[in-house]
């Protein structure tokens, strides 16, 4: 049994994550399991550290004043003895009239020196002239200490970018920024005064102190903490996983059930149910693989760039092939050429209720495989959120958070591939449905107002591809159930309810209206796209001229939080926009039924759990930096409402 060297409340000093730097910290608890102290910084910040990262405050006390050394071969003077044999030089005798050089004063200002360590255990540390409760204080420190010293933050290299057009140039991305400004203490008084915790500094240390390792740790970004069994459940936990592992695919198929008949009322419900050796099709189910795996091979193409994901609890950097656009393109062409050749693009309109059960399948084995080989995972490979030690609620969430085959990134490829790219194929047949269904030579505006509106949404996702490597779904999800069904499932058949709502329940609608549509959609285009597009080039370029207007709040973690623009009018402003442009996509059906409101009820539903997910992360992570940017930015989505 391992000794305890450290209490719960005991004040110490923790080491920052990735740096030299030691502040106060009080210790909360220590896990048996993986010996790690929980802790809290002054902040507000709550992390786990391993004791070697930990010291007694009296290992940071402060040399005597004026004691150079303790060897008693060096007096405190620093005089030197003369040798008996060598008499005062005549020509250097001193009177009174002869103008002497004043010696070297003792300065009672660089007596205060930083604490010393042996060089193995030296921190750069700086800390601020408080205590906890307990009463300890570390070192109060003195304008006059710094009064001629530069003061450095640490420096951040940001590598997460994200795709534009500017820069989808098929290269990775070299360039690094460098946060470094020197800051005299005027400024750094001023910055203190107005908030304590808003930046993080250190001495600027000798060559010969840095270590390599400490540099190499200064580059990577302190994401995620080691691995161990997530006690934070999400989802309504083990029971809630259980149910909505059977509640979402009910609920796919009772939508596309009622969609299909004729009253398409909430009184109808619920839908006739076919029988069920009707809903299987082996010739469907082989589609829904060679759609899968022509996606497949599309994405092992060596075209497009390959970007760097953010770094991993193991330090480590997965490699990404960005051609999601090229995939879009090849896949349009294939299109083509099954119109050139006559294929019957309408089967999948008279099967689509077995095409939404092949691919559930697949989601459902994809799921299983994904389980058994997370079995043999070592631990810094898990997500924190899928490894309960609950077998349901592991498969439903997911416990390995980058399941790869070689190279092949099973989450990142599903993320965006098959079912995004298979949504607009079946807007395309359902469009096509429509023309034959209701003997029309074009198809209704309505049609064409969703299947654009759409289209638009899906090709700035593939072209802006990068952007999701630092999503939730790729940073902290695990790849289960959940993200395997709604990749596969609930993106390509609940996203083109619209569509298929047209096919059998045409709606006409004006020019007049169609405009007001349009405007209301390109608005909210305008809102997603201008609030991502500032986010990143901000991530890239912080110190870009065209951002200089863009006020931040520094954090503890080395970032910016963006506080004007965009991301100062509320929170989460491209989630904002993503509802301006479901409602859009909804309002080409009309009024006479509820159901293709769904997504926009939905939607609204899944942001503002997602919008709380963030707003739990973000408060852990940034602390105190996060609560004034909440005072700052009052509203979460949709401005004076939440």
């Amino acid at each position: 049994m391992s000794r305890k060297r450290f209490a719960a409340g005991e004040v110490v000093m923790g080491r920052w994550p990735g740096s030299s730097l030691y502040y106060e910290v009080k210790v909360v608890s220590l896990d048996a399991s993986s010996h790690l102290y929980t802790v809290k910084y002054k902040d507000g910040t709550t992390l786990e550290l391993k004791e070697s990262d930990l010291k007694a405050i009296s290992s940071f006390k402060t040399k005597k004043k004026g004691s150079a050394s303790n060897s008693p071969s060096r007096s405190g003077s620093r005089s030197r003895s003369r040798s008996p044999g060598r008499g005062p030089s005549p020509g250097r005798r001193s009177s009174p009239g002869t103008r002497r050089s004043p010696g070297r004063r003792h300065s009672p200002d660089k007596s205060r020196s930083p604490v010393k360590l042996p060089l193995s255990d030296q921190p750069s540390i700086l800390s601020y002239s408080s205590s906890y409760q307990s009463g300890h204080i570390i070192k109060e420190i003195t304008k006059e200490d710094f009064s001629e010293m530069n003061l450095t933050p640490l420096k951040v290299r940001e590598k997460l970018r994200e795709n534009s057009i500017s820069r989808h140039n098929g290269e990775p991305e070299k360039t690094e920024d460098d946060m470094s400004q020197k800051h005299t203490w005027p400024t750094y008084d001023k910055e203190l005064e107005r908030d304590p915790v808003l930046f993080q500094y250190s001495l600027r240390p000798r060559k010969e102190e840095i270590k390599t390792k400490e540099l190499k740790q200064r580059e990577e970004k302190y994401l995620e903490k080691e691995t161990g069994h997530t006690k934070d459940l999400e989802f309504g936990g083990k029971i809630g996983a259980f149910f909505l592992t059977f509640i979402l695919p009910a609920t796919v198929f009772s939508l596309l059930l009622m969609v299909g008949q004729e009253d398409v009322s909430i009184m109808a419900f619920p839908p006739a149910i076919p029988a069920v050796e009707t809903l299987w099709d082996l010739n469907v189910f082989g589609i829904c693989l060679l759609w899968f795996f022509f996606q497949a091979m599309i994405y092992l193409l060596p075209v497009g760039k390959v970007a760097d994901g953010v770094p991993l609890s193991n330090g480590r950097r997965l490699k990404y092939r960005i051609n999601g656009f090229h995939a879009f393109l090849l896949s349009s062409v294939a299109i083509a050429v099954a119109l050139y050749f006559k294929i019957n693009l309408l089967y999948v309109y008279d099967h689509f209720l077995q095409f939404a059960v092949s691919a559930t399948i697949l989601s459902l084995l994809l799921s299983i495989y994904l389980y058994i080989r997370s079995q043999k995972k070592a631990d810094d490979e898990l997500s924190l959120g899928g490894n309960s030690g609950n077998f349901i609620y592991d498969f439903f969430i997911g416990r390995e958070l980058n399941p790869r085959i070689g190279t092949f990134d099973l989450k990142y490829f599903c993320e965006l591939r098959p079912g995004l790219i298979g949504w607009v194929t079946i807007n395309l047949v359902m469009l096509f449905a429509e023309m034959k269904v209701n003997e029309r030579d074009v198809p209704s505006l309505s049609m064409i107002l969703v299947n654009s509106f759409q289209l638009l949404y899906v090709v700035d996702a593939l072209w802006n591809e990068e952007a999701i490597l630092t999503t939730m779904d790729i940073v902290h999800d695990g790849f289960g159930f959940m993200l395997a069904f709604g990749d596969l499932v609930w993106v390509p058949f609940v996203y083109s309810l619209q569509a298929f709502y047209l096919v059998n329940h045409p709606n006409e609608i004006s020019w007049p209206v169609a405009t007001a549509v349009v405007v209301l959609n390109t608005f909210g285009y305008a809102v997603f796209r201008g609030a991502n597009s500032q986010k990143n080039a901000f991530r890239r370029n912080p110190h870009d001229p065209k951002l200089a207007n863009l006020k931040t709040i520094p954090t503890a973690t080395g970032k910016c939080l963006l506080v004007t623009g965009w991301w100062g009018f509320v929170r989460h402003p491209n989630y904002l926009g993503d509802i301006i442009m479901a409602l859009a996509w909804s309002l080409p059906c009309g009024f006479n039924h509820i159901l293709p409101y769904f997504y926009v009820m939905y939607f609204i539903c899944l942001l503002v759990h997602r919008e709380a997910r963030d707003e739990r992360q973000c408060k852990k992570k940034y602390g105190v930096a996060w609560e004034k940017y909440c005072q700052r930015v009052r509203y979460r989505i949709v401005p004076y409402l939440y």
